[in-house]
């Protein structure tokens, strides 16, 4: 009998067996099918939501407009948690403090991206970060104070290390670069409920992830409490998780976090930046049935854009209608 076979045989079985229950027996099934969900999706509260999020405000405005189908799938996107990027702030502190203080009300963790280190993405989409070290310092002291005691999870500068490895930040800059983010580790690791990962690109950046592990020991690795893979990229969840045992691997037992905020339908051959037909990924959660893989995080927040590509608004800018095609290519 072929497979084909005995799945059809099997669905009928079941089809009979359904047809005979009671309702009792189906409100038991119902009540056991929501227990489970709540169970899987019990990890995601361990992080806080952003009430104000860009998707969360865009709701509304829809809400307004008469868009009620679009607002409600946008949902997707404003219900989960999202890693908040004071980017370019002078003063990240009144960003991550509020932040921190709305978290401790409801006794979660607050997500983090600290995207400021000076040469930042090589003068492409992101360009900017801090004038130099010393500004660098300051800033990450600031972020760091604003920390306080509350509970918080930080992405340490996406793309730093990967571009010491692929040489696009120019060699002059490493030592600088590894310093600063070795001195940003022992800072914001002064605060006693943050956890602190160094980011390490994606799969499909740099191939061959024991060219990461003298840098990233270089930038402090081992003070951290781990690795962050995939931010604001779309490599799927298989691929990365394998990437990051490897690394994991090379580091000595290393823990990582992937993003998937974006990842749903994978890459897209030869596309990066707001690439179309992509699909919201697996929901954050720290229930990953893997324990060195701390969590499946939003570290992108779905439907900023990727730069001045494929129609996109500046790196960062909130676009509606591609959060839209996010949330509509997802699973529900």
């Amino acid at each position: 009998m072929s497979r084909l076979i005995h799945i059809l045989a099997a669905v009928a079985v079941l089809g009979l067996a359904a047809g005979c229950s009671s309702a009792s027996d189906i409100d038991t099934a119902a009540a056991a099918g929501r227990a489970a969900k709540k169970a899987a999706r019990a990890g995601a509260l361990d992080f806080w939501v952003d009430p104000d999020s860009p998707a969360a405000k865009q709701i509304k405005e829809w809400r307004r407009a008469g868009r009620a189908q679009d607002a409600h799938l946008l949902k997707r996107i404003a219900d989960e948690p999202e890693a908040l990027w004071p980017a370019g702030e002078i003063d990240p502190g009144p960003i991550v403090k509020a932040a921190v203080e709305s978290a401790a009300e409801e006794n979660r963790t607050a997500l983090f991206v600290a995207y400021d280190i000076p040469h930042r993405d090589c003068g492409q989409h992101s360009a900017g970060g801090a004038a130099d070290a010393d500004a660098y310092r300051e800033w990450i002291g600031r972020f760091a104070d604003a920390l306080g005691d509350g509970k918080a999870l930080v992405v340490l500068e996406p793309d730093a290390v990967a571009h010491i490895v692929d040489g696009c930040t120019p060699a002059g800059y490493h030592d600088e670069r590894e310093q600063l983010l070795n001195e940003a580790v022992v800072r914001l690791k002064q605060q006693p409920n943050t956890k602190v990962y160094l980011d390490a690109g994606n799969p499909a950046w740099i191939r061959d992830p024991w060219k990461l592990v003298d840098p990233l020991k270089q930038a402090g690795i081992e003070k951290a409490d781990g690795f962050s893979l995939n931010v604001s990229n779309f490599q799927t969840d298989e691929l990365t998780k394998a990437y990051g045992l490897e690394l994991s691997a090379d580091l000595g037992g290393k823990h990582f976090v992937i993003d998937t905020s974006r990842n749903g339908n994978g890459p897209l051959s030869g596309a990066w930046c707001n690439p179309p037909g992509r699909a919201l990924g697996t929901r954050p959660t720290t229930d990953t049935g893997d324990p060195t893989l701390d969590a499946y995080l939003w570290i992108k927040r779905p439907g900023e854009s990727d730069g001045t590509c494929g129609s996109g608004p500046a790196a960062g800018k909130w676009w509606p209608e591609y959060a839209l095609e996010l949330a509509r290519n997802s699973k529900p």
